[in-house]
């Protein structure tokens, strides 16, 4: 079928919309795909939902390659078994909740664990029902607090989900490679630059997790690479525990008078002036710094946590946040110190929160800060400070915590090199999640032996309508968007360059004769300048450019590439050759007998 642009609900804009803060949403709303609702809420408009199913196509496709079958749950769910599971109160704010009117709690789903859970427990009761893996293309709705960059960040988003269940773990990591691999087809046919990275689970629980990233400089993860080949996101980074250090001959603590050295940088400057030491100077690595923030508990109290870390180091706040989920990190304000007199603002030390525990509060440990290192900390007095304070003779934290900015040059976990940071927008998540919601749900299934086994699962997540948007950040330039042709709402954009009769005949014949030959054609017939169509081509994105002008009289056309901007004059004939030929490749790459190359970082 042709799609006519004289009769397409289509508006382009010449400029930027005022809210757009990134490359993706600015073209998407110019170009005419997607349209502001309300904050994080977008309608998405014909050429834009094409884009969307074709998404959804290559994800149908792919996990149906691997036996995994499709169900749809209700968007509007009931509370019970998100509060069997916890995840009523751990959602916190991020949970649309509403009432029924007889006064009944539901939520609108964030994602569907519970659900599915359920589903299988209702149905399967026999080991001879697994291994079984369901999934799911289904609107999601999370209250975020500040929605942002289009589609990219959300308050509704289309998402699939898909569950593995299995009878033991071995049966979980077969599935899981499975839904692995079938990731990497997904977004190999994208055509995005994407890096696999190991991730945390997070309030999904679980062991194993990846993250599939989609490399850009707008994304709003942070993730790491090293020369050896190891990949993570900054989350799920261990830092390398240094070796313990024997503290026999260590000098004896001494709290000195440092006035106004609030700060490390204050700090490390009066410590060379007044104390300088024979063999280096001090540095902001030599400092202990101790940073105090408020908890914020899913049912709402608040629980003030220390952190100790080195001073030359400043606390990732998402770092923070993966390691203490699903609690969510609060300034500690001036009421805090007052309801806390023992804290010293500015001059915090172990003396008050390490082995003493004078204030109550608890207090972990940077893994750098191991028994035997020696520290510049606060005295918890005014404008003093504790030099040659020693970790495991003279103060102790109540546990560790990785939660120090990850810097780069730092060493990989697995001593595969120097790490380098790099962003990118999360696609994909894949989890090992066990038994914890078959345990919560008392999903069990009799075994081989006639014996009740708690059913182990795995879950599988891919952002469906932030690929959009992840593919447009990846694909365009200066003039608009560059669709993979896969993902493109059409295979040519043929723009009738003239107003001449004999122009627009031929333009109509050629559409006619590609659109029979499975070609599918949208067509610029618009009464318009054809500078006016050559922008909307550009700004579109439609992989080829067939351009219909004057020569058509000669029998030539010209055949433009959108993404290298080269044109080739060529014969009618040529053109539908060519043009055939490209729609055969991408219906090929659909059925899996090419490979539409990548660059992949792995």
């Amino acid at each position: 079928m042709i799609t006519r642009m004289s009769t397409l609900f289509l508006r382009t804009l010449r400029e930027d919309p005022a809210d757009a803060e990134v490359p993706s949403h600015q073209l998407l709303v110019r170009a005419g795909y997607i349209r502001r609702a309300a904050p994080g809420i977008y309608s998405w408009l014909p050429l834009g939902y094409r884009v969307l199913r074709n998404v959804e196509r290559i994800v149908r496709e792919e996990m149906d390659r691997i036996g995994a079958q499709e169900v749809h749950f209700p968007a509007l769910l009931p509370r019970e078994p998100y509060e069997a599971t916890g995840r009523w109160t751990e959602y916190g704010e991020n949970l649309f909740r509403l009432k029924d009117r007889k006064g009944g709690d539901y939520l609108l789903g964030p994602t569907h664990e519970e659900m599915f859970t359920l589903l299988v427990r209702d149905i399967c009761s026999s080991y001879k029902s697994l291994p079984l893996a369901l999934y799911q293309i289904q609107t999601k709705y999370r209250d975020e607090a500040r929605p942002r960059a289009g589609i990219l960040r959300g308050r509704e988003f289309v998402m699939k989900d898909s569950y593995s269940f299995d009878i033991d773990d071995a049966g979980l990591e077969a599935s899981y490679q499975r839904h692995r691999e079938a990731y990497i087809r997904i977004f190999d046919r994208l055509g995005l630059r994407y890096v696999i990275v190991a991730a945390m689970s997070g309030a999904m629980g679980g062991s194993a997790s990846e993250e599939f990233l989609a490399d850009s400089e707008v994304g709003e993860d942070t993730y790491v690479r090293s020369p050896g080949g190891y990949a993570a996101n900054v989350e799920a980074v261990t830092t390398p525990v240094p070796e313990v250090i024997p503290f026999d001959d260590a000098l004896p603590a001494r709290v000195e008078d440092t006035p106004d050295t609030p700060t490390i940088d204050t700090l490390v400057a009066v410590a060379n002036e007044r104390f300088p030491r024979a063999d280096r100077p001090w540095t902001a690595a030599d400092t202990l710094k101790n940073l105090v923030v408020m908890l914020r508990l899913p049912d709402g109290t608040r629980e003030p946590l220390a952190i100790g870390l080195p001073g030359d180091r400043e606390v990732d706040m998402k770092r923070l946040e993966a390691q203490v989920s699903p609690a969510e990190i609060e300034a500690f304000t001036e009421d805090d110190f007052k309801r806390n007199p023992a804290l010293v603002k500015g001059y915090i030390g172990p003396g008050v929160l390490g082995t003493t525990k004078a204030s109550g509060i608890r207090y972990v440990l940077d893994p750098r800060i191991v028994s035997g290192t020696r520290w510049i900390t606060g005295a918890d007095q005014h404008g003093r400070h504790v030099f040659d304070l020693t970790a495991g003779r003279d103060f102790d934290g109540e546990g560790v915590v990785e939660a120090a900015e990850i810097r780069a040059g730092d060493p990989a976990p697995d001593g595969s090199g120097p790490l380098s940071l790099a962003r990118g927008i999360e696609m994909g998540h894949i989890f090992q999640l066990g038994r914890k919601y078959a345990e919560a749900l008392d999903l069990k299934v009799l075994d081989q032996n006639g014996k009740l086994v708690t059913v182990t699962m795995g879950s599988y997540g891919v952002g469906v309508s932030r690929a959009v948007a992840a593919v447009a950040e990846n694909s365009h330039d200066d003039k608009g968007l560059i669709w993979p042709r896969e993902l493109s709402p059409a295979d040519v954009h043929l723009v009738i360059a003239g107003k001449w009769p004999e122009v627009v005949a031929a333009a109509e014949e050629l559409a006619a004769q590609l659109d029979t030959a499975g070609v599918r054609v949208l067509l610029d017939d618009r009464k318009a300048s054809p500078g006016v169509k050559f922008a909307d081509a550009e700004l579109l994105g439609v992989p080829t450019i067939l351009v219909v002008g004057r020569g058509v009289a000669e029998g030539t056309v010209e055949l433009k590439d959108r993404r290298t901007g080269v044109g080739n004059e060529m014969s009618v004939a040529e053109a539908i050759e060519t043009l055939v030929g490209l729609t055969g490749w991408a219906w090929a790459a659909r059925l899996g007998s090419v490979s539409p190359g990548r660059e992949t970082a792995r």
